[in-house]
């Protein structure tokens, strides 16, 4: 059974630093979603990783990292990198580059690929990064293809017999995952939408960002590029105009629905219509629903723009077909 230490307190980050000196994964928060972090640079570390989520090794890590400067050291930053780190690092932005040759990022974080996913987070995590002193493969702590979590309650539900350390800083700020943006060429290539907005990107380099097509036949070069991920328990439906009986609504912006008084219970993102506390409430409200019972989960339908291309995008993942 995992043990959940708090975050701040003074002890925590001592003996956070020794189990990933053991080659432990230890959940940590974050402010997209809580990781699963492991040494990055060693193999059976991270192969525990993946033993705990069950997830499948061809599909990428992201190493998370204290600076700009650790991550020269295992990737290649053209101009235009170097121009997205100074404006969104520390923050939620993951940008995929070439691996450099002295890198050592060890290849199972990698999916065997040549290049490398690469972040620097706020608060907490950067912090016990740099005490690490290596940077920390992290995807999200839960069983592969399930919902992310967002407090460590939720990582305690998911994870609890598989890991044995969760540090708890309380609930996730933004509440869904990084954007990740593939650096190639000379242009920008959009592979997750995430914490930080498209719109924002192109406002700061004043280039378009090329929106990822179909996986069909393709390599993944990043997380979160599966068909079918972030799913709950339930059965998710989506954009609905009306509300089928023992369904859970998750609606938008104080907008009612048509055959809402059936509904199990009604959740809203966000009452006032905001595309970040949507943002921060989505995967809470997921497990919310699971809970409950529910066999499906109704979803009113959400704007597109901003956070809300990150938030469909998670939907639509959600409601894919499952293998």
């Amino acid at each position: 059974m995992a043990r959940i230490l708090p975050i701040p307190d003074p002890a925590t980050l001592g003996l956070a630093i020794q189990a990933l000196r053991r080659g432990e994964a230890v959940a940590i928060p974050t402010e997209t979603v809580y990781g699963l972090a492991a040494d990055a640079t060693n193999a059976a570390a991270i192969a525990s990783i993946y033993e705990a989520k069950g997830r499948p090794r061809f599909n990428p890590l992201i190493s998370h990292v204290s600076g700009i400067e650790m991550a020269k050291a295992h990737v290649q930053f053209s101009p235009l990198a170097e121009k997205l780190a100074e404006a969104f690092w520390p923050g939620a932005l993951t940008l995929v580059l070439p691996l450099s040759q002295t890198s050592g990022i060890h290849p199972l974080a990698t999916a065997g690929l040549p290049t490398a996913a690469v972040r620097m987070p706020e608060g907490f995590a950067r912090d016990l990064i740099a005490a690490f002193g290596q940077p920390l493969a992290a995807p999200s702590a839960n069983r592969s293809g399930r919902v992310s979590p967002t407090s460590a309650r939720h990582v305690m539900e998911d994870l609890s017999e598989r890991i044995g350390l969760i540090l708890d800083g309380g609930s996730c700020r933004i509440g869904v995952e990084s954007t990740i943006l593939a650096v190639e060429d000379g242009g920008l290539r959009l592979l997750r939408p995430g914490g930080i907005p498209v719109e924002a990107i192109e406002e700061i380099t004043g280039r378009p960002v090329e929106r990822h097509a179909s996986l069909s036949g393709e390599t993944l070069i990043a997380p979160g590029m599966l068909v079918s991920h972030y799913a709950p328990d339930a059965k998710v439906r989506l954009n609905v105009t009306d509300v089928r009986p023992g369904e859970i609504l998750i609606r938008f912006g104080g907008a009612p629905v048509e055959g809402e008084d059936k509904a199990v219970a009604i959740m809203d993102l966000s009452p006032s219509g905001d595309l970040r506390e949507a943002a921060a409430n989505l995967f809470d409200y997921f497990k919310r629903a699971d809970a409950s019972g529910a066999s499906a989960i109704a979803v009113a339908p959400i704007p597109a723009h901003s956070l809300g291309e990150a938030i469909n995008d998670r939907l639509t993942r959600a409601a894919a077909p499952r293998d």
